[in-house]
């Protein structure tokens, strides 16, 4: 959503989902604004494209489900 700072101060608003977080861009000093990255602990660790953006979000939603199919409603 936006960048600032250089160098190791890098930092840049990720929306997840809707929820919006500031993280450390200096590992992937290529993102820029419009980027998906994968995100660990605050840090964006890679580039990735739209594609395989939206086949992660599909795997974390179906980890998901299969969560709650284990656990059971309610439970």
């Amino acid at each position: 959503m936006s960048i600032a700072g250089e160098d190791l101060q890098r930092s840049g608003r990720v929306s997840f989902g809707g929820i919006t977080k500031e993280v450390n861009l200096a590992y992937v000093p290529e993102a820029k604004v419009g980027d998906y990255v994968i995100v660990h602990v605050g840090f964006a660790l890679s580039v990735v494209d739209e594609v395989e953006a939206r086949q992660t979000f599909e795997y974390l939603r179906q980890m998901e489900e299969l969560e709650e199919l284990k656990t059971g409603p309610g439970t």
